[in-house]
């Protein structure tokens, strides 16, 4: 009979076990996948992402990639990032925010890790742990140099746009804005419009910059972030952004803003611009017209966009459909 492990070996056992990917790989019963990703502001259960065929299958092969070469070396931290990243992009939130975990245990310090964790619970509405995600993230990089952060799907010039430190400051003031902390969404906006070096960042953090300063009734201080913005600023990526800044300081109409596929339903990117413009229609006092945008941009089933869930929250917070502040 072999001897039972000391306390400490069979702590390092238990952590290799974790670790062992390959071990589950090769295991001929797969775990019993959860019955659902997340729930909706709403109640809803939400399960497989609509994607298309092609996006579909795009995804799934670079998840396959990513996948073996974490189980090549699951305690590469960019194999871990990148498993899980390919993971998110699938809407198999659960196993990525796992993976993340992981590696957190791992590298506590790192602050990728919890860069893309607090994504990742932004996705599953668990919004108070990403904050804690998030702040963490900023506390680790503050008085570091930033780095370029590559795009898991890069856009059409293949050029990246954003850094460490400029994803963590966006997803930040986004989840505290979905938190209805105004204030704090609006400071770390703020500083992240100070600090954009490209165009794409500056809309994109004047867009939520706006947004938390309207609803804070910050009015004055609203229209000054609308003064920098003009037509011909050059964008890669965020056009939706960029036309709601424009929209916002009056030189589009909300029509050139919105667009839609002819049976009328909404793409993540369009869910995203819909949500601006319906808090558009909010804050100037039109209310009906901001309900009933949010419900289409629910009921467009585009889960995973960052305009559904913040659609989803305003829902969720009155009875009626939806209002400024709980």
């Amino acid at each position: 009979m072999r001897s039972l492990p000391s306390a400490a070996s069979a702590g390092l056992l238990a952590g290799l076990l974790l670790l062992a990917p390959a071990a589950h790989a090769q295991s001929s019963r797969a775990p019993a996948a959860p019955p659902f990703q997340a729930l909706s502001m709403l109640g809803d259960t939400l399960r497989a992402l609509p994607l298309s065929p092609a996006v579909q299958a795009r995804y799934e092969a670079q998840l396959a990639t990513a996948r073996r070469a974490y189980v090549r070396t699951p305690t590469n931290v960019d194999s871990i990032i990148w498993y899980a990243r390919r993971l998110g992009y699938l809407g198999k939130l659960r196993e990525s925010i796992d993976i993340y975990t992981r590696g957190i245990r791992l590298y506590p310090n790192n602050p990728w890790l919890y860069r893309h964790r607090g994504h990742r619970y932004i996705s599953v509405r668990d919004f108070a742990s990403a904050v804690t995600d998030l702040k963490r993230a900023d506390d680790l990089t503050r008085d570091k140099p930033d780095e370029v952060e590559p795009d898991g799907q890069p856009n059409a010039k293949n050029t990246p746009i954003g850094t460490l430190k400029s994803n963590i400051g966006y997803h930040l003031a986004l989840a505290y804005y979905l938190q209805g902390s105004w204030g704090e969404a609006a400071q770390v906006a703020q500083r992240e419009v100070d600090a954009a070096t490209n165009d794409d960042r500056r809309v994109s953090m004047a867009h939520w910059l706006y947004m938390s300063l309207r609803r804070a009734g910050r009015t004055a201080d609203a229209a000054k972030v609308l003064q920098p913005m003009r037509r011909n600023m050059n964008i890669i990526e965020n056009q939706a952004y960029h036309k709601l800044m424009l929209l916002y300081k009056g030189l589009l109409p909300a029509d050139s803003v919105l667009t839609a596929s002819a049976t009328g339903e909404l793409s993540v990117q369009d869910a995203s611009a819909a949500y601006g413009v319906a808090n558009w229609h909010w804050y100037n006092g039109r209310r009906a017209e901001a309900e009933a945008l949010y419900r289409r941009i629910v009921d467009g089933g585009q889960w995973g966009a960052f305009g559904t869930i913040a659609a989803e929250v305003e829902l969720s917070r009155s009875p009626n459909g939806a209002s400024a502040r709980r």
